[in-house]
């Protein structure tokens, strides 16, 4: 028994060795041929507007490529890809009804909060799939119960990281 272990273990080793073009990556994410990124501001063109909404979106984007990759985030052209957009929907609407008394109206008892991004992302390098490159509209929801005033603080958060992580998926993992 401790043969045979010991064996396709020489055996593992012996094809890693052998096989050095193999690329071996944990979080899926592919960056070949790229080495730079430009990730613009995404600006929040939204019929509602949240005041920090831009700013923490597009932070929380670069910490994502950032952590994720080892790209670096330039602010200047030329670069190997670049990656621009904009926030485009903002919106609360009810995803349940609550039946009051015959006098009223019948109220929400459960909304949703969505955030919609529009990114078009751009391969520059010539030895980089340029095919990987894309326009696209994400969007997220977060349902809750309440006053969404008292909840922004944790469901943009929450909506944020669901879409840095589909984008992200669609740039580097081809997901």
């Amino acid at each position: 028994m401790k043969k045979a272990f010991l064996v396709s273990t020489l055996i593992c080793v012996l094809v890693l060795i052998t096989v050095p073009s193999c690329k071996i990556s944990l979080n899926g994410a592919s960056t070949a041929g790229l080495k730079t990124i430009n990730i613009g501001y995404f600006e929040n063109d939204a019929p509602l507007v949240i005041a920090t909404l831009s700013q923490d979106f597009t932070e929380a984007l670069k910490a994502r490529v950032r952590s994720q990759t080892n790209l670096s985030i330039v602010r200047t052209e030329p670069s190997d890809a670049i990656m621009t957009g904009s926030i485009t929907g903002y919106s609360i609407a009810p995803v349940s009804i609550q039946a009051t008394n015959s006098n009223t109206a019948p109220i929400a008892s459960a909304s949703a909060l969505t955030i919609t991004v529009q990114v078009k992302y751009t391969v520059n390098s010539k030895d980089a799939d340029k095919k990987n490159s894309f326009e696209q509209s994400f969007s997220e929801s977060q349902n809750f119960t309440g006053d969404p005033a008292s909840q922004q603080n944790t469901l943009i958060p929450a909506i944020i990281k669901k879409l840095t992580d589909d984008i992200f998926n669609k740039a580097f993992a081809n997901w």
